[in-house]
């Protein structure tokens, strides 16, 4: 079996790899990332978005496999929020008829990092180096601003698979759905 990932960033790719070992129909998948089109803005700003682009993704890296994985974080609208927005990870299963979509817990940016997004245009990476929460440029492909917001408590990658298992309950379960 071969699953793609619709992405190369490491920490999408081992967190697909290590979410599908509880699964015995995809635990000896050859797991694979190709970098693909998300067809949407380099930061989502709404769940809708969101969603699209992980859906975009896991389309895009439908190429010789059986099940292709779109991982896509991206802001929503929450209300009685501090800053009126929370991140949430969305991950699309396609296995070339359907989609399975699962979300992750959601969380708040510190207003400064959202004022950045929404008013700058900065996506997190940006504005979490922008305001010194971080030195990387690249947090994403580390532990993440979850991993910084919780100090290590909660990294990126384990914060995506709670994406990747929400949506392999259509998947394992396909005849309930």
């Amino acid at each position: 079996m071969r699953i793609k990932v619709g992405s190369q960033n490491d920490v999408k790719v081992g967190a697909v790899r290590e979410a599908i070992r509880d699964y015995n129909f995809l635990s000896n998948a050859e797991v694979s990332g190709l970098e693909v089109s998300s067809e949407i803005s380099e930061q989502p700003k709404s769940l809708d978005e969101t969603i699209r682009g992980a859906m975009n993704r896991a389309r895009n890296a439908f190429q010789n496999c059986d099940y292709s994985f779109g991982l896509e974080d991206g802001l929503m609208k929450v209300p009685n929020t501090k800053t009126d927005y929370m991140n949430v990870c969305a991950c699309a299963i396609y296995d070339g008829q359907n989609y399975h979509v699962g979300l992750s817990s959601a969380f708040e940016y510190p207003y400064d990092v959202t004022r950045l997004v929404f008013d700058e245009g900065l996506d997190i990476n940006q504005a979490f180096h922008r305001v010194g929460l971080t030195e990387n440029p690249k947090v994403g492909s580390a532990e993440g601003a979850i991993g910084i917001l919780t100090h290590g408590r909660l990294l990126r990658k384990e914060y995506t698979k709670q994406a990747i298992t929400m949506a392999l309950i259509h998947v394992e379960n396909s005849e309930k759905y």
